[in-house]
């Protein structure tokens, strides 16, 4: 389970949003110094996200909670998200190629391509509908886990 402090901002229609910092890793590395992502941070500054969650610990405005997310539905997302696309768009593609080669089509180029748009389109479709199936599945969901008394991350906002 992926685990995150995070701060009550609104419940509105039993609809609990929260808000956390975005940290950078900067710092760690030891190319700090000479990094671009590394002065790009700092220039950036601290942002904040602000996200709907499951609240079954009925916490409040202002509480600062611990919010989990599953690993395996973070993966599985993130794979239906990036990478379905771009598979459906090289299987089209070559698919195409296969086409065009027992056609005997010379310059092919444009029904490969063609092919390929096809195939985004198809992959961003089936994302579509993954989203949409998983919109109100707990298991995709960011949860409450629990409240917590420090006030650390209170100072930061």
């Amino acid at each position: 389970m992926i685990t995150e402090n995070a701060i009550v901002v609104s419940i509105d229609n039993n609809q609990t949003w929260i808000e956390t910092q975005r940290k950078s890793v900067c710092g760690q590395c030891a190319a700090n110094k000479g990094c671009g992502t590394s002065v790009l941070s700092k220039v950036i500054g601290n942002k904040f996200s602000k996200m709907k969650v499951i609240n079954k610990i009925n916490a409040q405005v202002g509480d600062e909670v611990v919010v989990t997310l599953n690993e395996q539905s973070l993966l599985k997302g993130a794979f239906m998200t990036y990478l379905l696309p771009l598979l459906y768009l090289f299987l089209f593609s070559f698919f195409g190629q296969f086409v065009s080669q027992n056609l005997q089509i010379h310059n092919s180029e444009l029904l490969i391509i063609s092919f390929a748009v096809l195939g985004f389109y198809f992959g961003m479709r089936h994302v579509k509908r993954f989203s949409e199936a998983i919109a109100e599945n707990d298991n995709y969901q960011p949860v409450i886990l629990k409240k917590t008394d420090h006030t650390s991350f209170l100072v930061n906002l």
